[in-house]
Formats: C-alpha cells, sequence, structure tokens
C-alpha cells in the first residue's frame, strides 16, 4: 500500500507525530496554524463523539479538507475511535485517509475478526488503519483505570489484523483534566520491541510534558491529545468573558481561544516531534 498522509506525518516527524482531536473550526484552525509555527506535520482527528454532537461528519470533515489542502506544512486528517463500520466508510468517502476502529470494549475473538476486515477493506482503498488493544481508561466509563496491554498479546493482534498502528494501556486515561497520570515506561519499552507498528498513546493530556517526553524516547510514535487542548481552548474563552461582561460577539472569545490553543499546539509539537536543539 502506498504511503498515506499519515504514514508520511509519522515518517517525517523526528520523534513522534502528536494528533490532536478537534471539534469546532476554530480548534481546526489553531491546529494548522500551530502546526504551521512550529514548521512540523501534525494530524488533525475528529472522533467518533464529535461527530455525534454536530450531527453529521461531512460539514466539519470539508472544513478539515481545506485546510489541510492549504496548509504550509503537511496534515493528515484522521478519525478517531469510530465503533461503527459505517462511520468508516463515510470517514473514507468523505476524503479521510486515516481511521481509528475501536474495538477494545469486545472479546479478543470478535475484537480481531472485525478489526482483521476493516483493515482490509480499509488497505484495499489506500487507507491507514489504527486499532486498540488493552482498555484505555476512563473511556465513557467503560475502560477500567489499571488495565495494561501485554506484549505478546499485542504482537500476536498486530500479526492476526494487519493493522497499521496500535493504541496500548500503558497507564494513561482519557478525560484527564490533571495531568498526574503514573506511566509505566517499561511496558512501553517491551511493547516497542514486541510491535512491529507505531505505537499510538491515548489519553495524553494526563501526562506531564517531562512524562510524554519519556513515553516518546521509550517507544511512543503518536501522541493523541484532546482534553489539554479543550482545557486552554476553554480557559481563554471563560477569561476573555470574564474580563469583558457585556461581550457578546462570539468572534471576540473564540478568536483568543483559537490563538491560545495555536500557541500550546505548536509548543507540544516542539516538545514532542523535534529533537532538542
Amino acid at each position: 500500500m502506498p504511503l498515506t498522509p499519515t504514514q508520511r506525518v509519522l515518517d517525517a516527524t523526528p520523534l513522534a507525530a502528536c494528533a490532536f482531536n478537534v471539534v469546532l473550526i476554530e480548534q481546526l484552525e489553531a491546529v494548522v496554524d500551530g502546526a504551521e509555527r512550529a514548521g512540523l506535520p501534525v494530524i488533525a482527528q475528529i472522533s467518533e463523539n464529535a461527530v455525534a454532537y454536530r450531527g453529521a461528519l461531512a460539514p466539519l470533515a470539508a472544513a478539515a479538507r481545506a485546510a489541510a489542502d492549504t496548509a504550509r506544512v503537511p496534515v493528515a486528517l484522521h478519525l478517531d475511535h469510530a465503533t461503527r463500520v459505517e462511520l468508516i466508510e463515510e470517514a473514507v468517502a468523505c476524503g479521510f485517509t486515516s481511521v481509528m476502529y475501536d474495538g477494545a470494549h469486545l472479546p479478543w475473538e470478535r475484537n480481531v475478526a472485525l478489526t482483521r476486515e476493516i483493515a482490509r477493506w480499509c488497505h484495499e482503498r489506500g487507507v491507514f488503519v489504527e486499532a486498540e488493544l488493552g482498555e484505555i481508561g476512563g473511556k465513557n466509563g467503560a475502560h477500567a483505570p489499571g488495565v495494561r496491554t501485554e506484549p505478546g498479546e499485542a504482537a500476536r493482534f498486530v500479526a492476526d489484523t494487519g493493522v497499521d498502528a496500535l493504541a496500548v494501556a500503558v497507564g494513561t486515561s482519557h478525560q484527564m483534566t490533571e495531568r498526574t497520570a503514573a506511566v509505566d515506561l517499561d511496558l512501553i519499552r517491551a511493547l516497542h520491541t514486541a510491535v512491529p507498528v507505531p505505537l499510538v498513546l491515548h489519553g495524553s493530556s494526563g501526562a506531564d510534558d517531562a512524562t510524554l517526553a519519556a513515553a516518546v524516547h521509550a517507544g511512543m510514535k503518536k501522541i493523541n491529545m484532546s482534553t489539554h487542548l479543550n482545557t486552554v481552548f476553554t480557559g481563554a474563552v471563560r477569561a476573555t468573558l470574564d474580563a469583558g461582561p457585556a461581550v457578546v460577539d462570539p468572534r471576540r472569545y473564540l478568536g483568543p481561544a483559537r490563538e491560545a490553543m495555536a500557541v500550546e499546539v505548536a509548543r507540544l509539537l516542539r516538545r514532542l516531534g523535534a529533537p532538542a536543539s
């Protein structure tokens, strides 16, 4: 299969590629702007939850494609945490060349079978496939904190499914608003040795900069982040409205939020994507 935009971003990033979730167009613009400021590739992600919030994938997908096409750095578009096959099919029809199928809640045999079929279908269409094994804690209360991915099972899962990247459970948890997660670096090293495809860290908002950098050096190749950037974005909105209670024009508070998020995107890309000079 020819290299997809996501694989090219992974290959072009000296350390780890950063993948940032977007719900609003302002957040999408912030991701692209931040990547251009850093001079590094980036992955913009739209999750199944974001699609549910907006009521449809196509409008935000069209904006994402337009932003990626005009960016001065490579921007790959990725469908995140899809549990519905029909949404994956729609994303591919909308021009996404990278998807994550999340079957981690399923029994092993069912997860393997569905993931293998999705990977086959996607590869026939030149689409990069990420999967998940070993439940990432905190996702809608469905994944228990403390779960860890076993390296031997991870290697077997990749061999049995043919996926291009694997999200693994190593101590982070989704939707953390404090950066206090304890990441198992020894487990990351073991997984990196055992698994022949890029490893993905979900729930990265729960880990501080030093921990994320250590995880990258231990073997993580794709760092997913959503909640931390939402916190930055919302904090800027709140500060603007607190300072100006009479403000009603959304551009007056969404603009500063977009700027704050772009600054943080650029900072994270430099910190995690490029070696220190």
